[in-house]
């Protein structure tokens, strides 16, 4: 940063920081780019993405950045957050369509009901008689405490590991490259750490609660 960069790829947070200790000037910003922009303003971030974009944005300025949303969902409420951002000529582009069958055709669905309290042996189930001793697993879960909770449940019978925000990344690039070579076959994570991943030949994929 001292010696100048063209491009500077950071969490809002440590962003902020260096704004607040004066080693960033973000005045003469031309781009700006939010990725998982739903994700970015609804998990408490929205307040510090604000701190940052005050400093690169004038009211009604035609020389504002030119910016960037990308995001895998877009709720209305992304809209409406986003306008405060765009210049009123923003282009939306859409990667997906509306088709209504968006799924692999060859890809079964099931939705079970259950007690909270009897999640952990369900899934243990389920990933005995869908996926089985060979088989590779991912389940998702709401919340780090979750995920580790779950990873270390005896209702599992299969080798199994977390993955979330808590976890170092040099760890989380061991888990993954364990998950991928069949070192484990079970890997418990957080919705916000796992998106994005490709991992082929995933055999069930468990979806701890459903998606808000």
């Amino acid at each position: 940063i001292r010696s100048g960069i063209d491009i500077l790829v950071g969490t809002p947070g440590r962003i902020k920081d260096h704004l607040q200790n004066g080693k960033l000037d973000l005045s003469k910003v031309k781009h700006v780019v939010l990725d998982e922009v739903d994700q970015m303003l609804d998990m408490g971030f929205a307040e510090q993405v604000e701190d940052i974009l005050r400093v690169a944005y004038k009211k009604d300025s035609e020389d504002n950045p030119q910016t960037l949303l990308f995001s895998a969902t877009c709720p209305h409420w992304v809209y409406d957050v986003a306008k405060k951002y765009m210049k009123s000529k923003y282009e939306q582009i859409d990667l997906i369509g509306r088709r209504t069958q968006k799924a692999a055709t060859t890809v079964e669905h099931l939705a079970i009901e259950c007690h909270w309290s009897q999640r952990a042996a369900v899934i243990g189930d389920v990933i005995q008689v869908y996926s089985g001793s060979h088989g590779r697993t991912i389940v998702f879960c709401e919340t780090k405490k979750e995920a580790n909770e779950l990873a270390l449940n005896a209702s599992i019978k299969q080798d199994c590991q977390s993955l979330h925000g808590d976890i170092p990344q040099k760890q989380r690039e061991i888990t993954l490259k364990g998950f991928r070579n069949g070192a484990f076959k079970v890997l418990v994570a957080t919705n916000v750490a796992a998106r994005g991943l490709d991992i082929p030949e995933v055999d069930l994929v468990v979806q701890g609660s459903p998606p808000k």
